[in-house]
């Protein structure tokens, strides 16, 4: 099994890795990454040995080459591919909307050096919950929810989602999307939220910090851990029937119940150590964002297996501060 991940060193790749080695006693794992090396990616994992039959290999192809895109492809001949790469931070593709060409460009890259090796191998695109953007009629989404995107993150992101159930009509392709909601893990950098509160909490702890200002308490998101979100996207690459899924928790939680929830776990009282400032809540962000994952679930019985307590605490002992 020939496995090509773009974008391995993030927290989604390790996970599809971890997953990999689990289910299949011979693989031979490309991943491309700008910052690890093959042994340095191994020692992030937590793997020493690899069993014979077994390679996993880093390399930092540039992914917005068409021609070097193509010749990998070619030479590699990927049986599975998952397309994780790119931007993942809306801040960072408003202040450079120049990066939704980059998510488009990495996508068409790939496809087009499939289509030339004809090899129509299975392929996952990782698509967002930031694609409903300004829809803010609904507080829970599906796949028929209407997208209104209002960042070139999202934007690019929807034009890759758009061109998968084409390429599927088309070409009677097993590609697919999956339409991810927030998940996190220990592997999250703290430019997110999620993680920029964990870090923060245990800097107050230390006394390193004295507070956390945040944009709001009330929004509210779907939360899930990274582990169980990249078991979903593993089962409907090898047997989805659709070309879209939902992949989220389908409960919803405030920012201020996830911020107790944390500061618990380094008993503190949030209230003494939060100031909300609403000037640094980006342009219409939806209140409420809720999945609802009932297609995966009904097709494959799949749904998230931690609580939110459950994985917060989880990564809270995990992490190497």
């Amino acid at each position: 099994m020939k496995i090509l991940i773009t974008g391995i060193s993030g927290q989604d790749g390790i996970f599809l890795t971890k997953l990999i080695r689990q289910e299949y006693s011979n693989f031979h794992i490309v991943g491309t990454t700008r910052t690890l090396s093959s042994n340095q990616f191994l020692e992030k994992m937590g793997i020493g040995e690899l069993r014979e039959n077994q390679v996993i290999n880093t390399i930092n192809l540039n992914l917005e080459n068409e021609h070097k895109v193509s010749e990998f492809i070619a030479d590699f001949s990927p049986n599975m591919i998952f397309n994780l790469t790119g931007p993942s931070s809306v801040n960072e593709s408003i202040k450079n909307p120049f990066l939704e060409n980059k998510i488009t460009k990495i996508f068409d890259n790939l496809i087009n050096g499939l289509l030339k090796s004809k090899n129509l191998c299975n392929f996952y695109q990782a698509s967002t919950s930031e694609m409903y953007g300004l829809n803010n009629k609904l507080k829970i989404y599906d796949e028929t929810s209407e997208f209104i995107p209002n960042s070139p993150y999202a934007s690019g992101k929807l034009l890759n989602h758009q061109k998968v159930s084409s390429l599927r009509n088309e070409y009677n392709w097993n590609i697919y999307s999956g339409i991810m909601f927030n998940h996190e893990s220990e592997y999250r950098k703290d430019e997110f939220l999620f993680m920029k509160i964990i870090t923060t909490a245990y800097k107050i702890k230390k006394n390193r910090e004295y507070k956390l200002k945040l944009g709001s308490l009330e929004y509210c998101r779907d939360w899930s851990y990274a582990g169980d979100i990249v078991e979903g996207i593993m089962l409907l690459t090898k047997e989805g029937i659709d070309f879209d899924y939902v992949l989220g928790s389908g409960v919803g939680t405030s920012i201020q119940q996830l911020v107790e929830i944390i500061f618990n776990l380094f008993d503190l009282d949030y209230k003494n150590y939060v100031e909300v400032d609403d000037t640094i809540l980006r342009a219409n962000d939806p209140k409420v964002i809720i999945s609802n994952p009932n297609k995966i679930y009904k097709e494959f019985g799949w749904k998230t297996n931690h609580t939110l307590e459950n994985f917060v605490e989880k990564v809270v002992k995990n992490l190497d501060f």
